[in-house]
């Protein structure tokens, strides 16, 4: 019985040993002393991607927000009437103004509702050679041109 149990003992102790001198030379060599070599097939080196957090700002850089910058006073200048005008307003139930430059069909359309509580029917724009922007307000069957410029007072 005692002879199992020292035979046993030294089986345990040369395990200790070889575990000791492997220990030792991972410590003298360093465990990942031969790492392979990275691959690389192209000649260009590409930065890689890291992490990009959102920005969490301190304090806000506008004060407050910019007030619109096209309302309908700033799209429609000015009523034209001219001879060929009030004949538009006439003839073809059509009222013609001067715009601004930057302004668009669908916001003539909106400005002549909120300004003046009436429908376009279709709208048509040209740029004057003088550089400015004027616009051919159709208005629909139930409005009519002429009450419309009575109550913007050009006639």
């Amino acid at each position: 019985m005692a002879a199992s149990k020292n035979a046993k003992g030294k089986a345990a102790a040369k395990s200790d040993t070889a575990k000791a001198k492997s220990a030792k030379k991972a410590a003298l060599q360093g465990a990942h002393a031969h790492r392979a070599r990275k691959v690389r097939y192209s000649v260009s080196f590409h930065r890689p991607k890291t992490l990009r957090l959102p920005r969490s700002p301190r304090y806000p850089r506008k004060s407050i927000p910019h007030a619109p910058r096209m309302d309908e006073h700033r799209t429609i200048v000015a009523p034209l009437n001219t001879e060929s005008a009030m004949k538009k307003i006439e003839e073809h139930n059509t009222l013609v103004f001067l715009v601004d430059i930057r302004s668009n069909k669908r916001q003539i359309k909106d400005a002549v509702k909120k300004l003046w509580d009436v429908q376009a029917a279709s709208i048509n724009t040209l740029i004057r050679p003088d550089g400015k922007k004027k616009a051919y307000v159709r208005l629909t069957a139930d409005h009519d041109a002429l009450d419309v410029a009575n109550k913007i007072g050009f006639i």
